[in-house]
């Protein structure tokens, strides 16, 4: 049992030695009804990369217009990510997410996102992304188209690639 709790614990640092740990914010709008409030969202994301993957663990609110009850809003949603095609400082990318949402009918989100990330620095990135959420309960689902920004900020320089490398001249 020893070895093995060994083994797994040298497996996960190693793991973690060739990642690079981030953080990013992102805001968005929906296409959903109602005021500049109801169509806003938010998300702080926490996570690791590992050349052309990132796996991130967000946490995040559906919309930021006052509640009066329970908050319905919060969630909680692992994104994993993957660096499609990279030219220059521009990379192509796409997430798939799968969540929760707290207290709420329709509770189960999956996420399908692309964006272009621009490389600001080897710190820092900018992303534009679009994509649809899709919401499902025990009685009802829907669906809803987004459109955001994020800020990401690497903890070491970046040393990405992505997954299709163009040829090189």
């Amino acid at each position: 049992m020893k070895k093995r709790l060994l083994s797994i614990s040298l497996i996960f640092l190693s793991f973690n030695c060739f990642c690079q740990t981030y953080i990013s914010l992102a805001p968005s709008l929906t296409s959903t009804a109602g005021s500049f409030a109801d169509k806003a969202n938010i998300a702080l994301e926490f996570g690791q990369q590992w050349d052309v993957f990132s796996l991130g663990l967000a946490v995040g609110k559906t919309n930021v217009s006052r509640i009066t009850g329970r908050d319905t809003t919060a969630y909680l949603e692992l994104r994993p990510n993957l660096n499609v095609f990279q030219q220059g400082k521009f990379t192509n990318t796409f997430t798939p997410g799968i969540g929760f949402i707290f207290n709420a009918s329709e509770n189960i989100v999956i996420e399908f996102t692309t964006g272009i990330e621009y490389s600001y620095t080897e710190k820092i990135h900018f992303n534009m992304f679009f994509g649809q959420y899709f919401y499902s309960g025990k009685v009802s689902s829907s669906n809803v188209n987004f459109l955001g920004i994020s800020a990401v900020l690497f903890f070491a320089p970046t040393q990405s690639s992505s997954f299709i490398k163009p040829k090189l001249k």
